[in-house]
């Protein structure tokens, strides 16, 4: 019945509809503290950049912009995430077709190549991408395609965490957090991470290396914050 209802265009848009609208409702039930808390100012002066985090950790993520930042987020190409899709646009934010793979066959199936060059287009006319730093199937753990797109693209990467005090933890492999209303929660961003343009892969390695230890610490401060077992550092309540 599922592969069936997956794959009809109606069913499709009524979910995603629904999906947009359930977690508008969270988001605006939702005492966010945001970090650092002149974050909004720091990233303008940025422009465009590459939000990334953590699969599973990104159903608010369009709630954590201003309305005049322009953004695309990478969803992939799998039946299941059209509704994530439409969703998406619904709330605004645009979407670019295609996912990173663990392998070069799987890269070019799931449409990595095209939706690479898409992502480097988009930044180069100066919009905002989104995109998980895992790849599928390897929850928690940076893979190469977000330190790369750094590198050719020479936008920063802007490492987010999002968590809510009340949510439920799908028996998912990415772990994905179902954010429930009203309840604490928390936006943090750490520090940027840089590429060169003429790095060689020793130094990719090194990028995402330190992209995984700045997610893991701004994840860690998220849940913090979320649960009410850490103090923000003056960030204003929204």
């Amino acid at each position: 019945m599922w592969r069936r209802l997956r794959t009809n265009r109606a069913f499709q848009v009524a979910a995603g509809t629904t999906f947009a609208q359930y977690f508008k409702f969270v988001a605006h039930t939702t005492r966010f503290v945001i970090e650092p808390p002149d974050i909004f100012e720091t990233i303008d002066e940025r422009m465009p950049v590459i939000m990334t985090f953590w699969h599973g950790q990104h159903f608010l993520t369009p709630f954590a912009m201003k309305p005049h930042h322009q953004a695309k987020v990478l969803i992939s190409r799998h039946a299941d995430a059209q509704i994530n899709a439409i969703a998406a646009e619904k709330l605004g934010v645009g979407t670019i077709r295609g996912s990173g793979a663990t392998s070069r066959r799987d890269f070019h199936r799931k449409g990595g190549v095209s939706a690479t060059y898409e992502i480097l287009a988009t930044l180069e006319a100066g919009i905002n991408v989104a995109m998980t730093a895992d790849v599928p199937k390897i929850a928690r753990k940076v893979g190469m395609g977000v330190v790369t797109i750094a590198r050719y693209s020479g936008r920063p990467i802007i490492p987010l965490a999002m968590a809510t005090g009340n949510r439920i933890t799908l028996k998912s492999w990415d772990r994905a957090s179902l954010n429930l209303p009203f309840s604490r929660g928390a936006a943090v961003v750490g520090e940027p991470v840089f590429v060169a343009r003429d790095a060689d892969d020793a130094a990719l390695a090194a990028a995402r290396d330190l992209l995984q230890s700045r997610l893991e610490a701004i994840t860690a401060r998220a849940e913090a914050l979320a649960r009410g077992t850490a103090k923000p550092e003056g960030a204003p309540r929204v």
